[in-house]
């Protein structure tokens, strides 16, 4: 992080500050390694918080020049009134935050797409909400009105709060991180959504598939996994146990977003691995990602892809058709 890459930052966040958006929004992506030296800098702006994330240590010099100069951007007239400035430290092992200007607050509200969620500052490495799912939200919304949703590795039930606002029947989001869930609970509270028609499963997904096909069939699967979990969950060896039980747990002409955001793998590793686990399943379309998420490469960013229980007008599973089409918007 040299000089010009400081000068850089700072003058996208110049930019930025001039034009807050209303809800929250990443403001700069440099782990989509568009802008030389920024490699791992990401800043989000919170309503009323900048988090300014570092995803490894810049070495001593290099993050003094770069408190520097986010303290005097925190001081000047661009700078919106009683907002907290935030410096987050994911390299180290408790991800430290420091608050360059106001306080690190424990607990902070946000908005996205007129729906209400709860973060985390401060004390985990992750804050509560994956800004680059924001399109994959908006899609569950829009197409789960009288659905019956399964949320695997639900996290703190982003999924699962677009879905009920969009009309779902019943949702079921399994995670094994109990903490987790309760945060969930707490999102969709905030929504004033009816809890009756959601559930909650504190379990490791791979001693829990009773569970989970007690509620079945579903119209809709979501598969939003960590590319590696230590002990529970590893992208290349696990995946395809899910995706073979899909065809027991899957409504007729049901779907299934599938998800991976793993940079070092592209969107074949989804299809090829779906046309050989569940044929039955075919490919409708890739999601897009934010516009505030640039990628140098559209196969390094996050990948959200659809399948649907439906075959290919030949007759033959049009996953497999599809491959040459895998990186279409």
């Amino acid at each position: 992080m040299n000089p010009d890459a400081i000068e850089t930052l700072r003058q996208h966040l110049i930019t930025a500050l001039n034009a807050l958006p209303e809800e929250t929004r990443r403001l700069f992506h440099g782990r989509g390694r568009c802008w030389a030296g920024l490699e791992h800098v990401t800043v989000d702006w919170l309503q009323g918080v900048l988090l300014v994330s570092l995803f490894r240590d810049p070495g001593p010099a290099e993050r003094q020049a770069l408190t520097e100069m986010l303290t005097a951007l925190g001081h000047s007239a661009q700078w919106p009134s009683g907002a907290s400035l935030l410096l987050q430290h994911r390299y180290l092992p408790d991800s430290d935050t420091e608050a360059l200007l106001g306080e690190v607050p424990e607990e902070w509200l946000i908005s996205e797409n007129g729906l209400r969620y709860k973060l985390d500052l401060g004390r985990k490495q992750n804050n509560g909400l994956f800004l680059d799912m924001r399109y994959g939200r908006r899609w569950v919304q829009e197409q789960t009105r009288g659905k019956r949703v399964l949320n695997l590795f639900a996290y703190t039930c982003g999924f699962s709060v677009a879905a009920i606002a969009g009309g779902a029947e019943r949702v079921v989001n399994l995670d094994m991180a109990r903490a987790a869930l309760s945060r969930g609970r707490d999102n969709h509270r905030l929504n004033e959504h009816d809890l009756s028609r959601v559930e909650f499963l504190g379990h490791e997904l791979f001693k829990s598939w009773g569970k989970v096909r007690k509620s079945s069939p579903y119209d809709l699967i979501i598969i939003d996994p960590p590319s590696f979990q230590k002990g529970s969950f590893a992208l290349s060896r696990d995946y395809r146990k899910i995706l073979r039980r899909l065809p027991e747990l899957l409504a007729d002409g049901g779907r299934v977003l599938a998800c991976v955001n793993d940079p070092d793998v592209g969107p074949e590793f989804l299809m090829e691995r779906m046309a050989s686990e569940a044929p039955m399943l075919a490919f409708s379309m890739r999601l897009e990602n934010p516009p505030e998420f640039p990628d140098i490469h559209p196969d390094s960013s996050l990948k959200a892809m659809v399948f649907f229980a439906g075959l290919a007008a030949d007759g033959c599973p049009a996953n497999r058709a599809a491959l040459a089409i895998s990186n279409a918007p």
